[in-house]
């Protein structure tokens, strides 16, 4: 049985360090918002049922804009979020109106997601997975320091980097939210969904991420993705 599968487009943050006058995900990408981008890579990949933009309260109004004037104001909906991912990513899990299926979590600022990336994610939670995420190797020799002294140097051969969108199986991405939301004290911080469904006691599948999902942080970021675009 095929499950029904929903998305959410975390778009909330301010994204201070790319530097633009405008929160990150309305940044233009040669004539498109980073977020429309993003969603539009949901749904060309053929796999995702409905799409929710999570959004700051403030900048509803300018994202409908965007989406009406690229025609797909029918296709989306909007759910307020906030600064922190986390409390966004909540209020999108509880803005969903079933109670079982599969939602994918993606980052607005990924806007060249490739869809193939999307549907080959989507498939590895079709086939039973409670979570999945992409993920590529890492180039780079990575040191783990304390304070300014190199502690010691992982085996690169064992790292992978995190990309976005992750899917999950929604009843248990819910609870192991409403766990870590009701907790008084907490002595871990989710860096992401798929750190949560870990400290929560869940598995958590990698498949092939892609290059070209890299996030766009940085002023060079956005000249790296127009660069491409270009080509």
């Amino acid at each position: 049985m095929v499950s029904r599968v929903s998305a959410l487009v975390a778009a909330a943050g301010q994204g201070t360090r790319l530097g633009a006058a405008l929160p990150k995900a309305y940044v233009r990408l040669q004539g498109h918002s980073l977020v429309e981008r993003s969603v539009c890579a949901m749904l060309d990949s053929g796999v995702v049922d409905d799409v929710a933009v999570i959004v700051a309260a403030s900048m509803e109004y300018h994202a409908r804009e965007i989406f009406t004037q690229a025609g797909l104001i029918e296709r989306v909906r909007f759910v307020h979020g906030s600064d922190e991912r986390a409390d966004s990513v909540w209020a999108g899990l509880q803005s969903i109106p079933h109670d079982e299926g599969i939602v994918l979590v993606h980052d607005a600022a990924r806007a060249l997601t490739p869809p193939a990336m999307i549907a080959r994610v989507v498939e590895a939670a079709q086939a039973g997975a409670k979570a999945v995420i992409p993920v590529i190797p890492v180039a780079d020799t990575i040191k783990r320091v304390s304070h300014t002294v190199v502690v010691d140097t992982p085996d690169r051969s064992a790292l992978r980097a995190v990309q976005t969108p992750q899917a999950f199986d929604l009843a248990t991405l819910r609870a192991a939210n409403e766990k870590y939301f009701s907790s008084q004290t907490r002595s871990f911080v989710a860096t992401d969904d798929a750190s949560l469904m870990e400290w929560y006691g869940q598995q958590v599948t990698t498949v092939e991420g892609d290059s070209m999902a890299f996030k766009i942080t940085t002023p060079l970021d956005l000249t790296l993705a127009n660069a491409l675009l270009t080509s």
